[in-house]
Order: structure tokens, then sequence, then C-alpha cells
């Protein structure tokens, strides 16, 4: 596919500023008032995620924050549903791709502090210590 089959239909004569934004690093104009993922749809691919198991394409479809399609990473937070999202200047919007990596900012004192203790049975009445029967 070349093109996308959406467009943005304009008032003939209206002059409407133009939002600069970028999407998977490629700058991209939009108008004010335009969700993000309106945005998506006229681009090619128009896609805005990939499946966690497949991987194939997904593509805004509700449009009113209902079926969840249209998740992206927005200015840094994924998973955003971007038919509720309306562009600005200088946003950036990243298509999710497969399924979504989860990092915990831990210091390494934290996690043995934190588990320093846990499993740890009571010899007297075989309960973990801190936990009462």
């Amino acid at each position: 596919m070349d093109a996308s089959m959406f467009r943005k239909l304009h008032d003939p004569g209206a002059t409407v500023p133009a939002l600069t934004l970028t999407i998977d690093g490629q700058t991209v104009s939009a108008e004010p008032g335009d969700s993000i993922a309106a945005v998506l749809l006229r681009l090619d691919p128009p896609f805005s995620r990939t499946t966690p198991v497949s991987g194939s394409p997904r593509t805004p479809y509700c449009m009113m924050g209902v079926c969840f399609e249209c998740l992206a990473s927005v200015d840094g937070v994924a998973s955003t549903q971007t038919c509720l999202v309306q562009v600005r200047e200088g946003m950036r919007v990243e298509r999710q791709h497969g399924r979504r990596a989860l990092t915990m900012a831990m210091s390494e004192n934290a996690a043995v502090d934190d588990v320093s203790d846990v499993g740890t049975a009571d010899p007297r009445d075989g309960m973990p210590s801190g936990v009462s029967p």
C-alpha cells in the first residue's frame, strides 16, 4: 500500500496552523484538535501497535477509548490510548511492537533488604517470620 486511505478534510479557504510531532522518529504535521490516532491513520502504514503474540499490526478502531487498539507510547508513557489524546507541538510518539517490557527501578540494597527475611521459617511453629497464625 503506497498511501493511507485516510486523509484530512479541510474547509475551503481555511488556514489552520500546523503542529509538528515525531512518530517513530519521523517528523509529521498535524492540526490542533487532531487526536494522535487520527494522525496515525493518515500515515503509511496506519497501525499504532503490533500484537504481543503474533506481531500482527493493529489500527485504531473505535476512536472513543473502548477497544484499546490505538495504544502507543506517547512522550515516554507506554500504552497510551492515542484516540483520547490531542496532538501537541513537539510530542514524541512511538508505535508499540509486541509485548511490553516491564522494568523496575530499584537499588541493589533495596532489593536485598526487602527480601532478606522472606520465606525464613520460625523453628518453633514453622510459620514465616513476621506472619502470625
